[in-house]
């Protein structure tokens, strides 16, 4: 695979310089467990040329811009963000970017939202599975939801450390495992919150092939059974869980990718390297590990490398490159109608048998 023909990637972090100030300032040097890597926009372009990856989509990792102080984490952020478009301007094809927002405040995230999609032009926004103790699917994000909802946003959900993760006393770093339940966590909480529901036509990529939920899909969707979920996910919990698009950050074994095979459309699978958290070693280990995979084809194997990616995001493709932009969901077609009757009918029969 050439570089002009290279794979995209839709998880790489950046660590500008503001982020790093506030670190030092805050006297933190790790996040989840790992140390905080130097790093350069030079750093990312020699990664993305040793191994292939033509284009970049950048974000800030966790813990995000909110360190306890709401008028810091909005300047955080500003200044974060302007530093992605900056860097993508200065880098022409090889950067987008997701911008971070300062939640988990949902009035001024969207604020953010509207100022970095339509001022900066990013390319959609990241959000972590839970900030402060507030996950994704939480009812204080409806005002953000609703933004992103109307303008069909790219949600690219990255986790994060819950309070109930550091006081387990496990002496595993945080990003090792805790991080694969935050990612989980918030995914199941916006299918049985009615989240995805409500607003369908946000598209969420989720981290690490979505942390354990590939895993715990079937038992995840006995939800389908209690009334009080049904009503909030009528699609049925599995339709929810295929609508999300799945990164191959720290992922790429057969072990957790045959799953995933198994679960979604293989076109929601998309290539992620978690650089500069993932060092060089292992981001080319694992895009090796992805090109010797024998449960993909040659073709598979192109669309997580690059076409599946285009299919959100057409405007890195090259000239000749012909590309069916993914669907965004509206609920409101007749297998959705028909599937929420049928929800409908269901929760009165669940109802009257829980009161027997």
């Amino acid at each position: 695979m050439t570089i002009t023909q290279g794979r995209i990637d839709v998880h790489h972090h950046i660590i500008p310089p503001a982020f790093v100030e506030e670190m030092n300032r805050r006297g933190l040097d790790k996040v989840a467990g790992a140390s905080l890597p130097a790093w350069t926009p030079q750093h990312s372009i020699e990664l993305m040329d040793n191994n292939g990856i033509q284009t970049a989509l950048t974000s800030v990792s966790a813990p995000g811009v909110y360190f306890g102080n709401k008028r810091e984490a909005v300047s955080l952020a500003r200044r974060c963000n302007e530093f992605a478009a900056e860097m993508r301007d200065r880098f022409p094809g090889r950067f987008g970017n997701f911008a971070v927002l300062p939640t988990p405040f949902a009035d001024l995230a969207t604020e953010e939202a509207r100022y970095a999609l339509d001022t900066l032009g990013a390319d959609g926004v990241v959000l972590l599975g839970s900030t402060d103790g507030v996950f994704l699917g939480d009812p204080r994000y409806d005002e953000l939801m609703a933004e992103l909802d109307r303008r069909e946003t790219i949600v690219f959900v990255h986790p994060n450390i819950h309070a109930t993760s550091e006081q387990l006393g496990l002496g595993a770093p945080g990003f090792l495992l805790e991080f694969l339940c935050d990612t989980t966590r918030a995914a199941v909480n916006l299918i049985l919150t009615g989240t995805m529901e409500k607003y369908p036509r946000i598209r969420w990529i989720l981290s690490h092939s979505g942390g354990f939920l590939p895993y715990v899909a079937w038992r995840i969707s006995l939800a389908n059974g209690l009334p009080e979920y049904a009503r909030n996910a009528p699609q049925g919990v599995l339709e929810y869980i295929g609508r999300f698009y799945y990164d191959t950050a720290l992922s790429p074994s057969v072990y957790s990718l045959a799953s995933l095979r198994e679960l979604v459309d293989p076109a929601h699978i998309l290539f992620g390297s978690d650089y500069p958290f993932a060092p060089a070693p292992v981001v080319g280990s694992c895009c090796a590990t992805l090109d010797a995979s024998p449960i993909w084809d040659d073709q598979a194997k192109y669309g997580i490398a690059r076409g599946h990616a285009l299919k959100l995001f057409p405007q890195y493709k090259m000239e000749r490159e012909l590309v069916t932009p993914a669907p965004v969901f509206a609920n409101n077609d007749l297998r959705s109608k028909g599937r929420r009757l049928a929800a409908r009918v269901s929760v009165k029969v669940l109802e009257r048998i829980r009161a027997r």
